[in-house]
């Protein structure tokens, strides 16, 4: 077993003081997956395309190859062969006729809060990724999170943020700038997706 958290502190020393924090974020989600729930992702910009980047890494094979089980195989036939296990996750930061309207017609700060609303359940994880952990739109969608029932995991910089208070989790990386906190940003989730395949996929 690798332990990956281990690799990410030998790679990235500087994120050894919220090891503790990426550890809490993998057991908030494990404990989702294992009650067969999903994980809501969102953020604007460079963290829109974070939270791509996670949904990318959970619903498809990652370091493993994720293959089906021989039953499953039965029942999907030929094309089997070509499916993957996955860990259900939902990027908020797609849907663009959606996410349109809605800022169009209703209220652009409640875009992702619109969407947890929709897809959430009680179990269910959000993500939220905000930089200055300020973002309106992010604080609003972890807001109706906790609402529903919904665990909230942070992925932040700076101080943290409003994000902080709202969060089961926090993970603030270091740095003041956008660019560097996003840098730390990668090598954490990329932690926590490793940890999450290693948990319920045999290596093939």
């Amino acid at each position: 077993m690798i332990d990956y958290l281990k690799r990410m502190i030998e790679r990235y020393p500087a994120l050894e003081p919220v090891s503790g924090e990426a550890r809490g974020a993998y057991e908030i989600l494990y404990g989702c997956y294992r009650q067969e729930g999903k994980l809501l992702v969102c953020g604007n910009g460079g963290s829109a395309s974070d939270a791509e980047h996670i949904v990318g890494e959970l619903m498809k094979g990652f370091y493993r190859q994720r293959s089906l089980s021989r039953e499953e195989k039965e029942i999907f036939g030929e094309l089997g062969d070509n499916l993957q296990e996955a860990l259900p996750a939902i990027s908020l930061t797609g849907h663009p006729a959606l996410s349109t309207a809605f800022m169009n017609d209703v209220d652009p700060e409640m875009v992702f809060a619109q969407q947890v609303y929709g897809y959430g359940r009680k179990g269910d994880v959000l993500m939220a990724l905000t930089t200055s952990g300020n973002s309106r739109n992010v604080l609003n969608a972890a807001r109706v999170a906790r609402a529903k029932g919904m665990k909230v995991v942070g992925l932040t910089g700076r101080d943290g943020g409003s994000l902080k208070e709202l969060c089961d989790v926090c993970i603030i990386v270091p740095g003041q700038a956008t660019a560097d906190i996003q840098e730390y940003h990668l090598p954490v989730y990329h932690t926590i997706c490793a940890m999450l395949e290693e948990s319920f996929f045999e290596e093939v």
